[in-house]
């Protein structure tokens, strides 16, 4: 054991302090757990935290929409204090986590990356110590999971509500394919058995719908209701409100409700007294709009985007800002998607600025991508007035990144790749691949070197992607 390892804390109460007893305990729960709810990607689960007599059919449920042979680079637990009030949010960085089932290995790197992010994220580890959210989540992965995972333990203050956005923020850029994020939270606390079935649909839906304000209202209105014996409708409110400050507007996800049991469908329970349990799963499609068989751009459409494009640029660089469009917009222009846009002078690049994904709509993040091209590429100067008619426009809008496990996957020309290791990232468009007649290797070579910055071969044990894009402009070859 290392010196500052997180020991249980309440191995014995919550659940079983003896492996053996735990293990067989699990089994029992998994045994009886319900089946997936959708054949697609788990991004998140939300999961209660009591004691295993009461809420661990449910929490197995939940883990049971992972698929037991998934492999995950990290798993981000986060839960709500329970025991102190503190602002903002603390990952635990001194050690790794225990339990009775062995030792759980904490991702220092990414953890002490998130205390630089942001003040919001502290590394406080008395605030993990008697924190029992997240330890009893840890046995229910280590038994179901076959592979190996990292953790990164975070637990958020228990009346973080402004920091909750900036929480979000810092951990958005993980939670991504290859991550997995667990919520720890319960939902109403000791009502009766049949309040606590209303306060907990009405929670429940809101969480569904996938908008922090709306799950902030429904909480509010749960108070103003008075309902005899309701201290909280869910306990970890400010982590589940991170969660949803990181998805709100991803059409890629959805909500799927699991499972639902209070405390009085336990022969332990008192019905008159309950606390609520939820399962929930977050599913991804890796899909957007722009995946679609139907998908497409018109020639209208394409020459639309270049046009505002245009107009962005000449008003960017003299001062303005663009005006709102004053057409009626077509369903592909206004659809969510990612974007590059690329400037040119006479065949060389001026400026190339891309956002992978986007609740905006797309001409939006046309008229984003253009203003960042022309004034923000660091490789370049900012564009001119002068220069600036005479510049062509290329866009290239993007389907979403799909994480591979063989980069023989790759096509290049048909592909662009994007690299991530250690938070240091770069990418490169299909299209380069075509332009400079690289092969795979070179593809993936000077992509790690010259724009993630991780040398020739520093693709070989980072965190490759893939993704397509439809490419039009003007620029003359």
């Amino acid at each position: 054991m290392k010196p500052h390892d997180r020991e249980p804390a309440v191995a014995g109460m919550f659940y079983d302090e003896d492996a053996g007893a735990l293990k067989a305990h699990l089994e029992s729960l998994f045994v009886q757990a319900r089946p997936p709810v959708s054949n697609e990607t788990v991004r998140a689960i939300i999961v209660p935290h009591a004691g295993y007599v009461f809420s661990g059919g449910v929490a197995a449920s939940g883990f049971n929409q992972l698929p037991s042979d998934a492999v995950y680079d990290r798993v981000f637990l986060i839960g709500s204090s329970h025991r102190l009030n503190f602002d903002g949010a603390s990952v635990y960085t001194q050690g790794d986590y225990l339990t009775p089932l062995g030792r759980v290995e904490v991702d220092q790197d990414v953890a002490l990356q998130l205390v630089d992010s942001t003040p919001e994220i502290s590394s406080d580890s008395a605030v993990h110590l008697e924190e029992h959210s997240l330890e009893v989540q840890l046995p229910f992965l280590q038994y179901h999971l076959d592979h190996p995972f990292k953790l990164v333990p975070i637990v958020i203050g228990p009346h973080e509500c402004e920091g909750a956005p900036e929480i979000a923020k810092a951990l958005k850029e993980w939670f991504c394919p290859g991550n997995l994020f667990v919520i720890s939270t319960d939902f109403s606390h000791y009502p009766n058995y049949e309040d606590a079935r209303e306060v907990d649909a009405r929670t429940a839906a809101a969480i569904i719908e996938n908008d922090p304000h709306g799950l902030l209202d429904v909480l509010k209105k749960n108070r103003l209701l008075n309902v005899e014996g309701l201290a909280t409708s869910l306990c970890g409110w400010s982590s589940v409100l991170t969660l949803l400050y990181m998805t709100q507007g991803d059409e890629r996800l959805h909500f799927e409700q699991v499972e639902y049991r209070n405390s009085g469908d336990s022969r332990f329970g008192d019905k008159k007294r309950v606390v609520g349990y939820h399962s929930i799963a977050v599913f991804s499609s890796e899909k957007t709009k722009t995946e679609d068989a139907g998908f497409s751009l018109n020639n209208d459409e394409k020459q639309w985007l270049l046009n505002r494009a245009h107009q962005t640029l000449i008003a960017v660089v003299n001062g303005d800002l663009p005006r709102s469009p004053e057409d009626k917009l077509s369903k592909n222009i206004e659809t969510p998607a990612g974007a590059f846009v690329s400037l040119y002078s006479k065949g060389k690049l001026r400026g190339c600025i891309g956002n992978f994904g986007s609740s905006e709509p797309l001409w939006r993040v046309v008229d984003q991508m253009t203003m960042s091209a022309a004034l923000n590429d660091s490789r370049f100067v900012p564009v001119t007035f002068e220069e600036a008619m005479d510049l062509d426009i290329e866009i290239s809008v993007l389907t979403p990144k799909r994480k591979v496990t063989d980069v023989h996957e790759i096509v290049p020309g048909k592909h662009g790749i994007y690299i991530e290791k250690d938070g240091l990232s770069g990418t490169f468009l299909p299209q380069v691949a075509v332009k400079t007649g690289w092969n795979l290797e070179e593809f993936l070579g000077h992509c790690a070197k010259d724009k993630a910055g991780l040398g020739w071969n520093g693709w070989k044990d980072a965190n490759v992607f893939v993704y397509e894009a439809l490419v039009f402009g003007d620029k003359k070859e």
